[in-house]
C-alpha cells in the first residue's frame, strides 16, 4: 500500500481545489519544491504532482519546477496533468517521472494509451473520474455517459500499471474515501486500484489495511495534511506496521 502526498501546481504554487473547481483553490505553499522536500522528511517515497495549468492548457508552464523536484529529491513523482501526446510522455520520462497519469485521453484516445502502455510497460497510469458510474474528462466540466465499467473493459490485458480512481463528488471535501465504488471497480479488473479523492482522517488510513480493502494498491492524500487534518508520520506508520 503506498501513500502518495499530493502537489497540486497551479500558477507555480502548491495548491487544493475545491471539487475540482480551478477559481475555487487554496494556496498552501508558493513554493513547490520546498513542500516536495518537507514530504521526503517526513517519510514519504512517493510524490503525485498535478500540473494543474497543462491540464487546462495542454502545455506545461511548471516543467521547470517539477524537474527542479526530480532533481533535488529522492522522491519516486507520479505525473499528471494535460498530457496528450506521446512526445509530451517522452519528454517526461526523459526528465525523469517514473510513472504518467494519464485522464482525458484514457477516454477519448484509447488506441494512444495502449501504445504508450506498450512502449512504457507498467508506467502508464489511468485517471478515471467519476460522478456515479459515469466518467468526467475535460477537469470533470465534461461528463462523458461512458460507464466506467464499459472502459475499463478496453484495457484488458494493456500493460497498465494502474488505475487512479477519484469520486469527483468527494475531491477536497475532507467527506471520508469512497471506498464501496472503488473496490466495486477493483473487482470487476486486474488493473491495481489507487484511491482518490475525500481521504479525511486517520480511520481511513486504517480502514484502508483491512482485509477487504487489501485489493487497493494505495491512495491520494491531499487536503488532509494541509489542512492538519492527519498526522502523516503517523499515517505513514501505521502503514509501514499494517496497523499495529
Amino acid at each position: 500500500m503506498i501513500l502518495f502526498p499530493a502537489i497540486d501546481i497551479k500558477n507555480g504554487e502548491c495548491v487544493r481545489l475545491r471539487l475540482g473547481n480551478l477559481n475555487e483553490s487554496t494556496t498552501y505553499n508558493k513554493d513547490p519544491i520546498s513542500q516536495a522536500q518537507i514530504f521526503e522528511r517526513i517519510g514519504f517515497n512517493w510524490l503525485h504532482v498535478v500540473d494543474l495549468d497543462a491540464a487546462v492548457n495542454g502545455e506545461s508552464q511548471n516543467s521547470a519546477i517539477i524537474k527542479n523536484i526530480i532533481e533535488s529529491t529522492n522522491l519516486s513523482v507520479q505525473l499528471g496533468g494535460g498530457i496528450r501526446s506521446l512526445e509530451q510522455m517522452d519528454d517526461w520520462f526523459e526528465i525523469g517521472v517514473q510513472k504518467l497519469v494519464l485522464g482525458t485521453i484514457s477516454v477519448t484516445n484509447i488506441d494512444l494509451v495502449k501504445e504508450a502502455a506498450m512502449k512504457y510497460q507498467n508506467k502508464i497510469v489511468l485517471a478515471l473520474d467519476t460522478k456515479g458510474e459515469s466518467i468526467c474528462i475535460e477537469g470533470w466540466k465534461k461528463n462523458t455517459n461512458i460507464n466506467i465499467f464499459d472502459l475499463i473493459d478496453e484495457y484488458k490485458n494493456a500493460e497498465i500499471n494502474s488505475i487512479l480512481h477519484t469520486d469527483i463528488n468527494r475531491d477536497g471535501m475532507l467527506e471520508g474515501l469512497n471506498f464501496d465504488a472503488s473496490r466495486k471497480l477493483a473487482n470487476r479488473t486486474e488493473i491495481p486500484i489507487i484511491l482518490s479523492g475525500g481521504l479525511q482522517s486517520i480511520d481511513d488510513i486504517k480502514k484502508m489495511l483491512l482485509k477487504k480493502n487489501s485489493i487497493f494498491s494505495g491512495a491520494i492524500i491531499g487536503k488532509a495534511i494541509y489542512e492538519k487534518k492527519i498526522d502523516p508520520k503517523e499515517a505513514l506508520n501505521i502503514i509501514n506496521n499494517r496497523g499495529v
